[in-house]
C-alpha cells in the first residue's frame, strides 16, 4: 500500500469514528478508536511510539512520542479541541523534520466538523 493509499484508509476510518462518536471525547478515546479500527483492517499501528529526534549533523538529541505511527511511515497527530491552531501544525512539522519521517496527518476530532490535513516534508 502506498502512503497516499494509507492516508486514504486513515481518513475514511477517522470519518467513520467521528460519525459514530461525534466530538466531545478526550483525545485518548479517539486515539484508541483509530488504532483499534485500523488494526481490524490489518494496518500496523503503534500508539505513543517513541521517535528519535536528530540534530542537523545526525546527533541524537532526544525523542518524542507520536500519537500514532502507522505502517512505519506515517505520523498521525491527533487533537480533540475546538479549532486547530498554528501550534498544532508547527508541532507536527517539527516532529516530521526532527524524526526524518516524510508524511504526517493532523486530525482534529474535537469540533463538530472533522478536520484532517496531510503534511509532507521534503
Amino acid at each position: 500500500m502506498t502512503v497516499n493509499e494509507l492516508c486514504d484508509v486513515v481518513r475514511e476510518t477517522s470519518f467513520a469514528i467521528h460519525k459514530y462518536h461525534r466530538n466531545g471525547h478526550l483525545e485518548k478515546i479517539y486515539e484508541n478508536a483509530l488504532a483499534h479500527r485500523l488494526r481490524k483492517l490489518g494496518v500496523k499501528v503503534e500508539q505513543q511510539f517513541p521517535l528519535t529526534v536528530y540534530d542537523e549533523d545526525g546527533t541524537v538529541i532526544g525523542e518524542y512520542f507520536a500519537d500514532l505511527f502507522v505502517e512505519d511511515c506515517l505520523i498521525v497527530e491527533l487533537k480533540a479541541c475546538r479549532n486547530t491552531a498554528e501550534e498544532h501544525v508547527a508541532q507536527l512539522l517539527g516532529y516530521l523534520k526532527s524524526s526524518r519521517i516524510h508524511d504526517g496527518l493532523l486530525i482534529n476530532f474535537g469540533a463538530p466538523r472533522l478536520y484532517i490535513k496531510k503534511y509532507v516534508m521534503d
